[in-house]
C-alpha cells in the first residue's frame, strides 16, 4: 500500500460488526503515565466495543478491568532502559511461543519484535545521529537504534501518536514510510473546567506540568516567569511533577512565588490561568490537550505534537529559537486575555473507532503479511544500525 488513508473516516457506523481478538503489549498497564494512560483508555474502549482484549505486561498498576485478560510477566530492573527493553521483548516472544494466540492481532506499544501493529509514542531516537560525536560512543546508542529500527521493521502498520512524530519517522526511516497510518492522537478525559476570570494585572497563576522536567523545558519556563514577575510581582508559578529536591535549585534566587508539587496522579488545571510548556522535545503532550479541555490557555513550543490542536483562540505557539522577550510577551498576552478559551474535546471512544479501522484493514490483508522470522531480521538489523550510527549525516543534508 502506498497510502494508508483508511483513518480519514471516524464515523462509528463504519465499524464492522465482527469481534476481533486484540493483544496489546505494554510494560506498565494502568493509568500511570502518558503512554500508559493511552493504552489503558484504548483497551477499555475496545472492550466496550465488543472486542476480545488481552494485555501482556510486566505488571498491572491498577485493578484489572472486568472483561480484559491481563497477563503479568513480572517486573525487571528498569535501567539501563535498553537492557530492560531487550528482556521484556524476549519474555513477550517466549510467552507467545508457549501460548499461541491464533487469529489475533498483536498490537505493541513497546520495543518488541512479535507484533503486527505498533503505536509509536515517544521521540524518534534516530535524531541522536545529529549530535556531537561524543554523544555516540556509549553502547546505549547503537542498541537503542537497533531496538527502534527492529520495532519499526516488523509490523504491517505503524501508528504515530501525532503528526509531528509521523513526519520524524518518515524522515529518519524512509523505508517504512509506506507503513505509516494517519496519526491517532490521544483522547482527553473530562476534567474540571476553569471558570473564565479576569487575571489581576499584577498577578495570576502560571502552571507547568511534567516529571521529565529537563525535556519539557522547565529551566526556560523558570526564566520566562522570573522575567514576567518584574512587571507582575504577585505572579505565582505552580510546578507539578518533578521531585522537589531535583528542581529546587532553579528557584535559588526566589524568595516566594512558586509552588513545587510532586506527581500524585492528580492535576487541577482549573487552578492555572495559563499552562506554560516550552518543551525541547514532545511527541504529543497530553498535558496541553488536557489544559485546553479545562479551558486553560496554553503557551507552548512548536516541537510539541499537540501544537496542531492549538488554535489562536486557545493559546500561543513559539519556536525554541524565539527570544526570552517573545516568550514573556506571549505569556503576558494570555494572562491579559478578555475572552474565554474554547473547550477542546476528543473522546477515547473516537480513538478506539480509529484503531478499529486499522485492525480491520490488517485483518483483511493477513494472508499477505511477510513470514520472515524475527531472528533473521535481528541479525541484519544489528549490523545495519551499528554501521549507521558511525556514519552521521547533517540535518541540512537531509
Amino acid at each position: 500500500m502506498n497510502s494508508l488513508s483508511f483513518l480519514q473516516s471516524t464515523d462509528p457506523t463504519t465499524s464492522g460488526p465482527s469481534s476481533l481478538h486484540l493483544v496489546h503489549v505494554v510494560r506498565r498497564y494502568g493509568p500511570v503515565g502518558g503512554m500508559e494512560r493511552y493504552v489503558w483508555e484504548l483497551t477499555l474502549q475496545l472492550r466496550q466495543l465488543g472486542h476480545r482484549v488481552t494485555v501482556i505486561c510486566e505488571r498491572c498498576h491498577s485493578n484489572k478491568p472486568v472483561g480484559i485478560t491481563v497477563i503479568e510477566l513480572g517486573e525487571v530492573a528498569p535501567r539501563p532502559r535498553w537492557i530492560a527493553a531487550l528482556r521484556f521483548a524476549h519474555r513477550v516472544e517466549a510467552w507467545l511461543r508457549g501460548n499461541p494466540q491464533p487469529d489475533s492481532i498483536i498490537h505493541s506499544h513497546e520495543r518488541i519484535y512479535s507484533h503486527d501493529i505498533t503505536t509509536f509514542h515517544g521521540s524518534v531516537f534516530a535524531t541522536v545521529k545529529h549530535k556531537a560525536w561524543w554523544h555516540l560512543i556509549s553502547l546505549r546508542i547503537p542498541m537503542q537504534l537497533f531496538l527502534e529500527k527492529r520495532e519499526l521493521s516488523k509490523p504491517a502498520y505503524i501508528v504515530p501518536n501525532s503528526q509531528y512524530i509521523k513526519q520524524q519517522l518518515a524522515l529518519y526511516y524512509p523505508s517504512v514510510a509506506n507503513k505509516l497510518t494517519a496519526a491517532v492522537t490521544p483522547g482527553v478525559a473530562v476534567v474540571k473546567a476553569r471558570d473564565f476570570r479576569s487575571v489581576p494585572s499584577d498577578g495570576g497563576v502560571v502552571g507547568f506540568v511534567g516529571e521529565e522536567w529537563k525535556r519539557k523545558g522547565l529551566p526556560l519556563a523558570v526564566a520566562i516567569v522570573r522575567q514576567l514577575r518584574l512587571t507582575r510581582p504577585n505572579l505565582e508559578f505552580f510546578v507539578v511533577g518533578p521531585a522537589s529536591a531535583s528542581v529546587k535549585f532553579l528557584f535559588s534566587d526566589w524568595n516566594s512565588g512558586f509552588v513545587l508539587k510532586e506527581w500524585d496522579g492528580q492535576i487541577n488545571y482549573s487552578e492555572f490561568d495559563v499552562l506554560l510548556h516550552p518543551a525541547k522535545s514532545e511527541p504529543y503532550g497530553m498535558v496541553i490537550s488536557e489544559a485546553m479541555a479545562a479551558r486553560v490557555p496554553v503557551v507552548i513550543s512548536d516541537v510539541c505534537g499537540s501544537s496542531v490542536d492549538v488554535t489562536p483562540a486557545a493559546g500561543s505557539i513559539l519556536s525554541l529559537d524565539s527570544s526570552l522577550d517573545a516568550w514573556v510577551n506571549a505569556l503576558e498576552h494570555q494572562l491579559s486575555r478578555t475572552e474565554p478559551v474554547p473547550q477542546f474535546s476528543r473522546s477515547w471512544q473516537k480513538v478506539a473507532y480509529e484503531y478499529e479501522q486499522v485492525y480491520r484493514s490488517f485483518a483483511s490483508q493477513m494472508n499477505f503479511i511477510s513470514s520472515d522470522t524475527a531472528e533473521t531480521q535481528s541479525v541484519s538489523l544489528v549490523a545495519d544500525v551499528v554501521h549507521s550510527s558511525v556514519h552521521i549525516s547533517s540535518p541540512k543534508a537531509r
